[in-house]
């Protein structure tokens, strides 16, 4: 199976082990000419908002707000760096299903998702975006740790 399309989605807490999620990114896109979307999803349109307030921008989207986030800036940088081909995209709803929705609509081939270890019992109080993915995205995952 050929590798076309390489989602990486970005979370809030994802700073510490971005250069390893793009690092994967780039091994797979660069060796298949492939393209990356590098994705972060917003719960609400609300945390849109208040994001775009922060920045001190009106009228703006998810897809600004997004390429705005320190951990995106870090990826736009690797990948252009690698003369990997991307695009930037903003996202809002529920992360997980916002990320496993976007791999479907885009085709994607593999899904590169970062994540913490956590107790059960903490996933099951607070939930778990990478589990999430790992269990509904229609396409492999690899997920980078801490």
């Amino acid at each position: 199976m050929a590798i076309e399309t390489v989602l990486l989605a970005v979370g809030r807490d994802d700073d510490a082990r971005m250069k390893r999620m793009v690092e994967a990114a780039v091994d797979l896109a660069a060796s298949a000419d492939a393209r990356v979307i590098v994705a972060h999803a917003f719960p609400t349109q609300g945390a849109v908002d208040d994001a775009l307030g922060q920045l001190d921008i009106t009228g703006g989207s998810p897809d600004d707000v997004t390429r705005r986030l320190e951990s995106v800036r870090v990826a736009r940088s690797e990948l252009e760096s690698a003369g990997v081909d991307f695009e930037i995209r903003g996202l809002v709803g529920d992360p997980g299903s916002a990320i496993s929705d976007l791999a479907g609509e885009v085709g994607a081939d593999r899904v590169i998702v970062g994540g913490r270890k956590r107790s059960p019992t903490g996933k099951a109080v607070f939930g778990s975006t990478a589990q999430e993915i790992l269990l509904s995205a229609p396409c492999p995952v690899t997920f980078v740790r801490e």
